[in-house]
């Protein structure tokens, strides 16, 4: 079963990273419609989520709003920069939304419906699948215009590195074994592993510098690099134990089924929640996009 299961895990992996590559490489719509519809598939996981744990979040405002997030952040860094009148704007209509969200809660639950967690799923759940994923668009079109091999390259960074560190991690975790890391969330992880990861995510900054980014002209030194490679090595490992706590809190173990041997959009995309928005400051701050 687990050797079915890797072949599986494999499989869907040698279709999907190439597609992804392509499509973050030509960026523009055809990117952020990606991002909005896996905003909305990972919405969708979330709120069947807090159904199993009882709590029954509104299903036609949070993936509609999870799908607005990517598709706004795109407009935002490509149509409406250094807008302050947009930036108002989307606040505003953030605050319209919640009052939705509040309204809705008042005319659809009664109190014996936990209508507190009903209206707090519904808010966190487009925020979580949908805002966090969005700061992708942010990498790939802030400093780069569609068909760009840097803005591509600048994408992969984090995501190739929270692949190697959640693939070190595993692989370290089962050999070393040791202490664990929070046997309470997720029982199967260790510190060996999570610090094997760590140093696997290190040891990508600076392949990607030497290899990627000078010789495309991307101004990101290694020390740029190395950061960024530890927060995602740090960071990534804890987005995946935020979704698992989430998991066991409604005791079920895949957030959904819909790729085969990897579970569901959250459980493929957990580390990446944390790791996108993180990379994406950390390229502002050192003055890469």
């Amino acid at each position: 079963m687990a050797d079915r299961n890797m072949v599986a895990r494999v499989a869907v992996a040698a279709v999907a990273i190439p597609t992804l590559f392509g499509v973050v490489w030509l960026g523009g719509w055809p990117l952020a419609l990606l991002v909005a519809a896996a905003a909305a598939l990972g919405a969708r996981e979330l709120l069947g989520i807090g159904a199993a744990a009882g709590i029954r979040g509104h299903a036609p405002l949070a993936l509609g709003a999870a799908a607005a997030w990517p598709l706004l952040a795109y407009l935002e860094t490509t149509r409406w920069p250094e807008s302050a009148a947009s930036a108002a704007m989307l606040a505003l209509v953030a605050a319209l939304w919640v009052v939705v969200v509040l309204t809705a809660t008042l005319a659809r639950r009664t109190p014996q419906e936990r209508p507190l967690e009903a209206a707090a799923l519904t808010v966190l759940a487009p925020l979580y699948a949908g805002l966090l994923p969005g700061t992708l668009l942010a990498i790939r079109h802030a400093s780069h215009p569609m068909r760009d091999w840097a803005g591509t390259w600048l994408v992969f960074f984090p995501l190739v590195t929270t692949w190697v560190c959640d693939s070190v991690a595993m692989q370290v975790g089962r050999a070393v074994g040791g202490a664990k890391l929070a046997p309470t969330v997720s029982p199967g992880k260790t510190w060996s592993g999570t610090i094997g990861g760590f140093v696997g995510a290190l040891a990508v900054a600076p392949v990607f510098v030497l290899l990627v980014f000078r010789p495309l002209g991307v101004p990101v030194g290694f020390g740029a690099a190395l950061a960024i490679a530890g927060t995602v090595g740090v960071m990534g490992q804890v987005g995946d134990l935020v979704e698992s706590l989430v998991k066991r809190q409604a005791g079920v173990k895949d957030s959904s089924h819909l790729i085969p041997g990897h579970g569901g959009v959250l459980d493929r995309l957990d580390s990446l929640y944390f790791v996108l928005p993180l990379a994406t400051i950390l390229y502002h701050l050192f003055g890469i996009i």
